[in-house]
């Protein structure tokens, strides 16, 4: 008898195959230089998505069509694209300047040109990761344009059902509907999709838009006329991307100039010698833990102030925050609007001239006063950007005419999002490791946040090792369930932190740019859980449920620096 054992092969392994097939084909594109999607060549691409089915992307492998995976991708992608033959990655070549209007998805800040009827650009200046993310959304939508394509088609010649020639004449009419005409589109949509009635009007709002109420209805028909004419004219859909962004990319362009506006700020303001302490977080926590109390006193002394932290996340309130902002820069914050084409905007603030007796946590007076720290807030990087961003940060500064100068640089912090394996939506993560997905590659580290900082305050703590993923539409549960349930002791999925500790790691320890004692801390709040069914980033944002954990976090980072 053979004592060899029989492998089968895994789904989990079958998946993370696939994601590296994506990433080779990705690559492999790229280089080449344009593609077509639904062509030979983006076969590999369609075929690795199809089998790693991501969670995010829901019924993707069925031949009903995927509705909230379809609005998950059009928010991140430019309105109008699914009009476009022809879809241009550019790197920043100067249409800012031109007549185009820029286009900015609601949930991801990237410009983007209609340059004409069949033209889209979309300007990446965050890197690699940003890349990936666009293409495998807009495989997505190949994919499902082409499954609208075969419900509707009869024969070759390209003779459509009676569902598909109502739903055009409705797009084409142009006119206000009425709600009957409305509810008679959505029937047609509905047999078109393979939803019921119930599931398109459940959604039909979520994708209206005030210039486009029937934008749905817009979406399912470009998306189908395009594929239609894939199939039957072999006109076939084609992604190029720009000489010069193949030639920019990897080059830390804008995290250069980027990362030497903020050393110019720091240097203009006598901020350059003291000690520093970078956080990456939004633009709006540590500005409103700093200055609430004293900005809103009137509000704060009736109110619980996370309740505060909540009623300033309400689009209405927006005189609040301008009063807080107002404060803010009065007393020592400066802010630069970034304009490198990184994506990431900055606030320095200067603790010297913070009140401590207006503060609401606690703060070391002679800490303030004596060695007067410097916090420099970074918006949120984008994948390998964080690489990039801090990498440069890190270096060392030559004012013109004087010697280099090397940053004191005291503390990294870093707060962001991240998907949960263990726990839900809102729930704190403490890592203690970052792994990057598909390699061994792991990345220990002290953090000098603990779980019991924040255990006991109204939200879950969990603590362990994280997942640095190459793209957060590329999960699935087997894959998410091996790593939660293998020695790796994973507790959560992002997407920046190896990238940052590879930055923090060579700055500190190989190039001796900062102190080889330099703190990290590391701390991030659930914004989905992937392993639950309709728990995924797909089925909504957080909502209320992230201001106390984003404003729990804030508070220990900002306590642990000022005293």
């Amino acid at each position: 008898m053979s004592n060899k054992k029989h492998h089968e092969r895994t789904r989990a392994q079958e998946s993370s195959n696939a994601i590296e097939r994506l990433y080779i084909t990705m690559r492999h594109l790229f280089n080449r230089g344009f593609y077509k999607p639904m062509g030979i060549s983006g076969e590999t691409l369609r075929s690795s998505l199809l089998l790693l089915r991501p969670e995010i992307y829901g019924s993707i492998g069925d031949e009903k069509a995927e509705l909230e995976g379809l609005l998950y991708v059009i928010d991140r992608l430019p309105i109008g694209i699914e009009e476009c033959m022809f879809i241009n990655l550019t790197s920043d070549e100067g249409y800012g300047d031109s007549h185009f209007e820029p286009i900015i998805p609601p949930k991801r800040r990237r410009n983007c040109y209609r340059i004409d009827d069949e033209q889209m650009n979309i300007e990446i200046t965050r890197g690699r990761s940003e890349i990936y993310d666009i293409l495998t959304h807009l495989t997505f939508l190949f994919v499902e344009s082409h499954k609208i394509s075969t419900r509707v088609l009869i024969n070759d010649e390209g003779d459509t059902t009676r569902d598909w020639i109502k739903l055009e004449n409705a797009v084409l009419s142009k006119k206000k509907f009425t709600q009957e005409e409305r509810e008679v589109a959505i029937t047609h949509t509905a047999n078109i999709l393979g939803r019921t009635f119930k599931e398109i009007t459940d959604v039909y709002s979520a994708f209206s838009t005030a210039s486009q109420p029937e934008r749905l209805l817009h979406i399912v028909y470009w998306l189908g006329k395009l594929a239609i004419e894939e199939l039957v004219g072999n006109n076939k859909r084609t992604i190029t991307f720009s000489p010069v962004l193949r030639e920019r990319i990897g080059h830390h362009i804008h995290g250069e100039i980027w990362s030497n506006t903020i050393k110019e700020t720091l240097h203009k303001n006598n901020l350059l010698e003291r000690p520093i302490h970078i956080i990456s977080a939004n633009m709006h926590s540590v500005m409103n833990t700093l200055f609430t109390p004293n900005a809103l006193k009137t509000i704060v002394a009736k109110k619980d102030i996370f309740e505060v932290y909540e009623s300033l996340s309400h689009k209405e309130n927006e005189s609040l925050r301008n009063k807080i902002s107002k404060e803010a820069l009065q007393k020592g914050m400066f802010y630069i609007k970034d304009t490198s084409g990184a994506n990431i905007d900055v606030q320095i603030f200067d603790t010297s001239k913070i009140d401590n007796s207006k503060l609401d946590i606690k703060a070391c007076e002679t800490v303030l006063k004596e060695k007067k720290p410097v916090i420099i807030v970074m918006d949120y990087a984008f994948g390998e950007q964080a690489y990039e961003t801090i990498d440069e940060l890190l270096k060392p500064y030559k004012p013109k005419g004087k010697e280099k100068v090397h940053m004191n640089v005291e503390s990294l912090s870093i707060m962001g999002k991240a998907g949960i394996l263990e726990g839900g939506k809102g729930d704190i993560m403490i890592p203690s490791a970052h792994i990057f997905e598909g390699t061994a590659d792991n990345y220990p580290f002290d953090n000098e946040l603990k779980r019991e900082d924040l255990e006991g305050k109204g939200v879950n703590v969990y603590d362990g090792s994280m997942i640095t993923v190459l793209g957060t539409s590329l999960q699935n549960k087997d894959i998410l369930k091996f790593f939660y349930n293998s020695t790796w002791n994973v507790i959560g999925l992002e997407m920046e932190g190896a990238h940052y500790q590879k930055a923090i790691q060579a700055a500190s320890k190989v190039r001796g740019s900062i102190s080889p004692d330099v703190k990290v801390r590391y701390a991030y709040y659930a914004s989905d859980n992937p392993l639950e069914t309709g728990a995924t980033l797909a089925s909504g944002g957080l909502g209320a449920s992230g201001v106390r954990p984003t404003y729990l976090i804030t508070r220990t980072i900002l306590e642990q620096i000022l005293n």
